[in-house]
């Protein structure tokens, strides 16, 4: 599973808040509240994140496996 929380610690190091994102950086409120969810969201949304906020990808998503054999 794909986790979204070191999204919302990186915001905060960065000072910049979920308003910002939407009011300034045209980030649209549904796409924030599905990375709130950890559901999927697309790779353009991840990558004007890393702009927006000057970080590498491992800085707001990470990997967590799954409990299920595949």
């Amino acid at each position: 599973m794909i986790k979204y929380d070191r999204l919302w610690i990186t915001l905060k190091k960065k000072n910049i808040s979920q308003y910002k994102l939407i009011k300034d950086y045209g980030i649209d409120k549904s796409q924030l509240q599905r990375l709130r969810k950890n559901m999927i969201v697309k790779t353009l949304i991840i990558n004007r994140l890393c702009t927006i906020l000057n970080c590498q990808i491992e800085d707001i998503m990470e990997f967590v496996p799954d409990d299920e054999k595949l």
